[in-house]
């Protein structure tokens, strides 16, 4: 049952981490309008099961004022909403208050800030801790984001000791460029689920600009400029969806089995082989591996 909408405000960020799975950048090109923030809280009210609306990004915060109105439509139709952000514009306590006031008269619910080191290496530079102190000061409700630079440790819970991979990244878009270097790899043939997603039954969507509504990062279940999200959410059917039905059936590893997809012997983990897999299946299905620069490619 679908409860979360999650705005993907822009794709433009003024970071390049080595971790985004949506390969932004400050060039990325992408972004929403108001007209188009209220024709998909429109179509959330026709769902009647959405509770929640988020706005992240990229960086909500580089479009402030259609954020700001965002989260105030979304809070007058009765959603619970939250915001994602970087803090890079916490230049000091008082200054990040200025930027969260409104916000917090507005009333969300969840304010989620990134805080770790592919953002802030050096402690005394760290935005996001002046940006903590600011939202607590507005009594706003503060969780935080923190993924660390992968890093191999041994799991005690066999008697072995088998390699684990600590640090929580996600192996797709950019991290599978500039990450996976030295990680320890299994068979692909392993990989016959997916652990992170519950494809049959969507719990959340992403939704960009251009349309495209997201199942996982770049897995579209269609574009809502051509089907409004009400009938795309009524009508999915993840056993009949190409990329879905076969992850369903056996993971990333069916994937490369019914289409054939050239391979390598072993990868990092289950997301890894499923972002190789759907890269070379981009062209076959193009209506559902969008938009292309999450893949680190030019539209």
């Amino acid at each position: 049952m679908l409860k979360g909408i999650h705005f993907l405000l822009t794709y433009a960020c003024n970071y390049t981490c080595d971790h985004c799975f949506l390969y932004c950048n400050p060039n990325s090109k992408g972004t929403f309008t108001l007209a188009q923030i209220r024709k998909v809280l429109d179509e959330a009210k026709k769902i009647g099961t959405v509770e929640w609306i988020f706005f992240e990004g990229g960086e909500p915060f580089l479009y402030y004022p259609i954020m700001v109105e965002g989260l105030r439509l979304a809070n007058e139709l009765g959603f619970k909403t939250g915001l994602v952000s970087n803090s890079y514009w916490a230049t000091s306590v008082e200054d990040a208050e200025i930027w969260l006031k409104p916000i917090s008269e507005i009333g969300i619910s969840d304010f989620s800030i990134s805080n770790d080191t592919f953002h802030y290496d050096d402690e005394q530079l760290n935005l996001a801790k002046r940006a903590e102190k600011a939202a607590k000061n507005l009594d706003l409700p503060l969780f935080s984001i923190c993924i660390e630079e992968p890093k191999v440790k041994i799991d005690k819970k066999y008697e072995k000791g088998e390699p684990v991979i600590g640090g929580g990244v996600k192996f797709r878009g950019r991290a599978v460029a500039t990450l996976i270097e030295g990680l320890p790899r299994r068979s692909w043939e392993e990989m016959n689920e997916c652990p992170y997603e519950d494809l049959e039954d969507l719990g959340r969507v992403h939704i960009d600009s251009f349309g495209n509504v997201h199942i996982c990062q770049g897995l579209s279940l269609g574009n809502m400029r051509q089907t409004p999200l009400s009938d795309l959410i009524k009508k999915y059917d993840a056993n009949t969806h190409p990329i879905c039905g076969p992850l369903i059936r056996g993971g990333p590893a069916q994937l490369i089995k019914e289409y054939g997809v050239e391979h390598e012997d072993k990868y990092v983990d289950e997301c890894h082989l499923c972002y190789h897999a759907r890269i070379k299946l981009l062209d076959k299905f193009p209506q559902c591996l969008a938009p292309k620069q999450v893949y680190g490619l030019e539209e």
